[in-house]
């Protein structure tokens, strides 16, 4: 019988867009260019939605030899800020990829003020003084048609002049729009004469006050991505009703013919992924801000310590889609689970501490004990952790009366102390209220790990702490932000199911190697979880995040 290859016999098959780009290719369109873009809105952090985006903009333009523009949508200066600009790039930078181009549509704003004109004496469109109430009404209902507005036939002469005076800050917000001439019986009721431009007396984080029109962004997506020369532009599948807009003004424009793609965003379990309810969370201090470790953004997930390695792989496994589907969030805990479990080094830390004197081992004396940092990498090199005559171990290592198969501490049982000792409980010592305060064991002397002549066999291997040398740490339980799978289906306000044990903090004790942690770093803490040494700590005041759990146990609640 012949082996069975481990390697795998075919190549991942293609997403749709991939399919698009190499037809297109083999069909020499765009001369055999491939030129993505990614256009956030500077109104908000990027999120875990935005990262899938991120990757499959610039993971295809990577693939086929092009680049990735990073355009910034920043039609609105009402809502945005260079705060939300500076964040975008870093994270775009922290997944791992490097725009060829960093553009924004406020660049465009005198172009597209000339596109405008340029409809306008073509008599494709016209400025209106409909109130946004009575435009409301003349769209119609998609069973009826709608009405013409009364300012519609105006002489394209009329309507430049009224654009002009428009620019030029001589009607007030809200009385004089600019719409584009198309059809109030298109069944597509996007396409019922659409506002592509409007008035705003705000202050633009780029152009100053120079404008007191912005153009609306069906009106500036499309243009920017022509003036750029976008070869394929990829947008979420709320996009496809606006694509007949999209080609409707590059066709009338006469200008190069980008073409938008959509696929199904991204819908995550226990989440939620609309940019202005994270403000909400945000602005009524419902998390401490965009950067919390229960939020979706990506600078959440950062200092949570998820690791860009791992958003990749969760968008890779996650597939390009055409149709929307809700993603259960452990399949994004599954990748960070394991890629840490090849990366963190392994540290001992006890988070609900039981004190055990070893009543063999000489007090005052401290013996030095070597661990691996991490058994998965050969390379990680060792570690050195005191060990004495008290150590502290988990509460829960220990019954009073255990059932068969607990191979942790309880009394006569033995257990080995990871990369040190095997220890017997010989007796315990309770309070007046009947809890256990303290352990008497004793140790097996030449059961040293590395050096263990005892021919002792136990089936229980417990992490510990040295009383003298314990590290008291800060550790911030994290749980899901969320009590409900689907909070697009939930009944009431989103905020109604808010998981009120989202965030735990106590204190842990760990091994004195902690001390030496830097900003970020990552580690198992054996047995417990995988934790990050978070911005908030100092020299003397160590704070780490749980970001995940050893084992998927939201999975078997469900399963339940």
């Amino acid at each position: 019988m012949s082996e069975i290859s481990k390697e795998p016999t075919e190549e991942k098959s293609l997403n749709f867009i991939e399919q698009i780009i190499e037809e297109d290719l083999r069909n020499g369109k765009h001369g055999g260019r491939v030129l993505t873009r990614f256009p956030p809105e500077p109104n908000g952090y990027l999120h875990i939605g935005h990262a899938k985006s991120i990757c499959l903009n610039f993971g295809v333009a990577q693939k086929y030899g092009g680049g990735t523009n990073l355009r910034f949508d920043d039609t609105n200066p009402v809502t945005e800020d260079t705060e939300y600009v500076d964040s975008i790039k870093n994270d775009v930078q922290w997944l791992g990829f490097q725009w060829v181009n960093e553009f924004y549509a406020s660049d465009y704003f005198d172009s597209l003020y000339e596109y405008a004109l340029l409809l306008i004496r073509k008599g494709l469109a016209y400025v209106d003084e409909s109130t946004s109430e009575q435009m409301a009404a003349q769209k119609g209902t998609p069973t009826e048609p709608g009405t013409n507005s009364p300012y519609r036939d105006r002489t394209p002469e009329e309507n430049e002049a009224l654009f002009v005076r428009m620019k030029n800050g001589e009607f007030a917000e809200g009385t004089r729009t600019l719409r584009a001439k198309i059809d109030m019986a298109a069944p597509n009721m996007i396409m019922r004469d659409p506002v592509i431009y409007r008035i705003k007396f705000a202050h633009h984080h780029r152009t100053g006050d120079k404008w007191c029109i912005y153009p609306m962004y069906d009106f500036a997506h499309g243009q920017s991505d022509s003036i750029e020369k976008i070869t394929h532009s990829i947008c979420t599948l709320e996009f496809i009703p606006h694509r007949d807009l999209y080609d409707w003004c590059i066709e009338k424009l006469e200008i190069f013919p980008s073409k938008q793609y959509e696929f199904a965003r991204l819908n995550l379990t226990y989440t939620v992924m609309s940019k202005r309810k994270l403000l909400q969370l945000v602005n009524e201090q419902h998390v401490t801000g965009w950067d919390d470790p229960r939020m979706p953004t990506i600078s959440g997930l950062r200092r949570r310590g998820y690791t860009p390695e791992s958003i990749r792989e969760f968008c890779d496994r996650i597939g390009v889609a055409r149709r929307d589907n809700l993603i259960d969030v452990s399949l994004l805990e599954f990748c960070i689970r394991e890629h840490l479990n090849k990366v963190a080094e392994r540290r001992m830390v006890v988070l609900d501490p039981l004190k055990v004197i070893i009543t063999n081992f000489p007090e005052g004396q401290v013996e030095i004990c070597h661990s691996e940092n991490n058994p998965e990498d050969p390379n990680s090199g060792i570690r050195e952790i005191p060990f004495g005559r008290e150590i502290y171990v988990e509460r829960d290592d220990f019954m009073e009366v255990a059932p068969k198969k607990y191979f942790r501490l309880a009394p006569g049982q033995m257990v080995r102390l990871k990369s040190a000792y095997i220890i017997k409980c010989d007796d315990f010592v309770k309070d007046e209220a009947g809890n256990v305060t303290e352990l008497h064991c004793s140790y097996i002397e030449n059961s040293k790990s590395g050096s263990d002549t005892s021919g002792i066999n136990v089936k229980g291997t417990l992490h510990w702490v040295s009383v003298n040398e314990a590290l008291p740490i800060e550790i911030r339980e994290y749980d899901r932000l969320f009590t409900v799978e689907d909070l697009s289906t939930a009944e009431g306000d989103f905020k109604d199911h808010i998981n009120p044990n989202s965030l735990q903090v106590i204190t842990g004790y760990a091994e004195p190697a902690l001390k030496e942690a830097a900003i970020g770093a990552k580690f198992q803490f054996m047995r417990k979880g995988y934790f990050c040494l978070d911005t908030d700590s100092t020299a003397d005041h160590l704070v780490f995040n749980r970001t995940v759990g050893l084992k998927d146990t939201w999975g078997k609640v469900a399963a339940k």
